[in-house]
């Protein structure tokens, strides 16, 4: 019970991150670039500011000092993360079925290729932003833009790590000779959290990279 309240607190977490980000998009950028018949706000506050996603709002926040910026392209990086946190999903429960059926070689294996994914999930993400804040101009400043895009991101990256972190550890008692077909709550709990975190990279995904 207390991990399955864990992972509920986790996903009213992204949930108000994801509200924010529609909020910011569906309400606040329109209202802020009227649309000519029921807002005046460009004109009363920001003369000239036209309403559209991805914005760095009226005030053009950046380091550039136009204030311009690049978005990430779905397209490259967040495409390959995206299938190596799906393959990941795919290795664990592999390896939850080899330890129900007590294939412990196939646990060992498939466990390990799931934790070194999610490492490597965070360290082309770590590449990607170094590429964003030295190329693109693209940054926790920039504007509404830029903070929901890391914030997003971020937060998702870190639970990302403290998964591949328990899942590593899970290993090294499975190579510890723990855990059983009838005993193994520790090894499933972790395989839960898991499976949330590439669920949430779906929406990230979805509704952050594409949308």
């Amino acid at each position: 019970m207390g991990m399955m309240w864990f992972i509920f607190s986790e996903v009213m977490f992204f949930a108000a991150f994801f509200g924010a980000l529609f909020y910011a998009r569906q309400l606040v950028v329109p209202w802020l670039g009227g649309d000519g018949t029921k807002f005046f706000t460009n004109v009363f506050l920001w003369h000239g500011y036209q309403g559209g996603w991805p914005t760095n709002g009226p005030a053009a926040l950046g380091p550039r000092a136009d204030g311009s910026y690049e978005t990430v392209s779905p397209i490259g990086l967040p495409a390959i993360n995206t299938a190596i946190l799906l393959t990941s999903g795919l290795t664990i429960t592999i390896a939850h079925h080899a330890l129900l059926t007590n294939h412990r070689t196939r646990l060992k294996l498939f466990l390990a290729a799931t934790f070194l994914l999610g490492f490597t999930f965070v360290g082309l993400q770590a590449y990607e932003y170094h590429e964003a804040y030295t190329e693109l101009g693209l940054q926790l400043g920039t504007g509404i833009y830029g903070s929901t895009f890391f914030m997003l991101t971020g937060f998702h990256g870190l639970h990302v790590t403290v998964g591949a972190i328990m899942l590593t550890v899970v290993w090294w008692r499975v190579m510890k000779g723990h855990f059983t077909p009838q005993r193994h709550f520790a090894f499933e709990a972790v395989a839960w959290y898991w499976h949330f975190v590439d669920v949430v990279w779906l929406g990230l995904f979805v509704f952050v990279y594409w949308l």
